[in-house]
């Protein structure tokens, strides 16, 4: 079948690893199901996976793509979940030790097929296209997750959010404002600014820019580069919230910072199932769609990872058939 691979782990030049060619037709086990990919979101986890960060070795070559959307056997439209547990698990989803994703472990979804336990496929919703149903189980759930589950923001209060045009950042964006939070978001470019205020920011400042007052809540996706700024943008008692580092780790924790103003920092991981479902009926209660900055054919997989790489995003981009 065809699909688009990881050969080796490349971890100076990602993109010396991609290939786009055959692979073998994945087999599929007792409790799961095949699903015909019909559109696959582009992630951060994706180049990680080409660096070779998270996987082993032996595990290449891989099947790049965590999300996707498709169909059963049976014709069924379906959205997959791609945290695939251990079945003797039974505490909090993302907390289980023998959890992975797709393409840590198992083949990915940038493919003619994949397969995945059935209860990773949800139905997809009638109002949301195959594309824009690729980008909800891992940017959009991480965005769900971290909003709703882990801030403990109440409609009325204020959140920014570091980064403008990624895709949790749209994300965040999106859902924030549909959920009754008033919305700040920090961009490097006026672009990615003027990105943040069509998807419905109340207001948009420049990249460590002193705010008009104190915030409730901070989501970080970004690390180094905005850490300090984050911290100082809090309330005392506010909290910060973070998924990702894509500068890399903060140089200081700003220790003084958090004890003295009782600043909380929290992380937060991905999603359950319950809370895809969950974030699924919520996009279809408000009309909210993903933002797509970029639809490209599977074949074209290289220029959407190059733009990743450096940074040219404008929402979500989707690969489709």
């Amino acid at each position: 079948m065809f699909a688009v691979y990881a050969a080796e782990p490349s971890p100076e030049n990602p993109l010396a690893s991609l290939r786009v060619g055959e692979r073998p037709e994945p087999e599929v086990p007792a409790g799961w199901v095949r699903v015909a990919v019909k559109a696959a979101s582009l992630n951060m986890h994706d180049l990680w996976t080409l660096r070779g960060v998270g996987i082993k070795p032996e595990q290449f070559p891989m099947i790049l793509g965590c999300d996707g959307a498709g169909t059963l056997d049976d014709g069924t439209e379906v959205v997959l979940h791609s945290v695939i547990g251990d079945p003797n698990w039974s505490g909090e989803e993302t907390l289980d030790p023998k959890r992975t994703l797709l393409t840590e472990k198992h083949q990915g979804t940038f493919a003619d097929y994949v397969t995945v336990p059935a209860r990773n496929a949800l139905p997809k919703p009638a109002g949301l296209s195959f594309a824009e149903a690729a980008c909800m189980g891992t940017a959009w759930l991480t965005a769900y997750r971290m909003l709703f589950v882990k801030s403990g923001l109440r409609p009325g209060q204020t959140m920014l959010v570091q980064g403008a045009s990624g895709g949790v950042s749209t994300a965040l964006i999106q859902l924030g404002r549909a959920a009754g939070f008033r919305v700040w978001v920090t961009g490097r470019s006026e672009e990615k600014r003027a990105l943040a205020t069509s998807l419905g920011a109340h207001d948009v400042f420049e990249s460590g820019a002193r705010l008009p007052e104190r915030v409730d809540a901070v989501f970080e996706t970004v690390g180094k580069a905005t850490w300090s700024h984050s911290m100082k943008s809090l309330k005392p008692g506010g909290i910060v919230v973070i998924s990702g580092a894509t500068s890399g780790d903060a140089t200081a924790a700003e220790l003084q910072r958090l004890f003295f103003l009782q600043l909380r920092v929290v992380g937060s991981t991905m999603g359950t199932r319950e809370e895809l479902g969950d974030l699924l009926r919520f996009c279809s209660f408000n009309g909210l769609k993903p933002q797509i900055g970029a639809e490209l054919k599977f074949e074209d997989a290289e220029q959407g990872l190059r733009s990743m790489l450096e940074g040219e995003t404008a929402g979500k981009i989707v690969f489709t058939r």
